[in-house]
């Protein structure tokens, strides 16, 4: 069997192999929330770049959203070291092709993983074409986002490109908790799926089931 990687403590052994210099590091951001601890605990570490590249969001609107409140934030926010962001344009096209014939799979499988190898490669690229030493993503910090294929195709993505992944799990040591109460000191905008279509109905789903069966429980009571 495998041994299981705990990818928290990789990556404070790279940090602690960066002590005393400030390497630059190219943060990709899925929206504000999720972002908001992770750039807590790096920012003492690292001068960061927050990179907002998420075709997978569907729509427009709520991808100017996220980019905003992400904006919002770290203007809000003092750090130890630079941060900044970068913002892509929209390009949903990238992630229909990315996840062509896996509109039906549940989320959490296979679309998923191409969604994260999509935002992960482009990520990498745009780190090598920057320059930075290092580059990761906030995914991990969900409950529901799987480390281990992030980390396994981060690394891909490093070796393609040439550029240094950090490994994280940012959801150890409470970081999903403690990015709930910096998302509502701040008010930041909380979404309740991750961004594609595909989520959203299934969200809109749950929604509807759970609605049903507390109206079920009243009747019966």
């Amino acid at each position: 069997m495998p041994v299981k990687i705990n990818y928290q403590l990789e990556m404070e052994k790279v940090l602690r192999a960066e002590e005393g210099n400030t390497p630059r590091l190219l943060l990709h951001c899925c929206c504000a929330p999720c972002s908001s601890f992770v750039l807590e605990s790096l920012a003492s570490h690292f001068a960061i770049t927050a990179h907002y590249y998420n075709p997978n969001i569907d729509t427009a609107e709520e991808y100017a959203l996220r980019a905003a409140e992400l904006g919002r934030f770290v203007q809000e926010t003092v750090y130890e070291n630079p941060v900044d962001v970068l913002c892509e344009d929209y390009d949903p096209a990238s992630f229909y092709t990315a996840v062509k014939g896996l509109e039906k799979i549940p989320e959490g499988g296979a679309r998923c993983y191409e969604c994260y190898r999509l935002r992960l490669f482009r990520a990498a690229k745009v780190a090598q074409q920057g320059g930075y030493d290092y580059f990761t993503t906030t995914l991990s910090i969900s409950p529901h986002k799987n480390a281990e294929w992030l980390n396994t195709l981060g690394q891909q993505a490093a070796e393609q490109f040439h550029v240094k992944w950090l490994p994280s799990d940012f959801k150890k040591k409470n970081g999903f908790k403690r990015s709930t109460v910096l998302a509502a000191e701040h008010g930041l905008y909380r979404q309740d799926y991750c961004g594609c279509v595909f989520s959203k109905h299934e969200a809109e789903q749950r929604a509807r089931q759970k609605a049903q069966a507390e109206s079920a429980n009243t009747s019966d009571n």
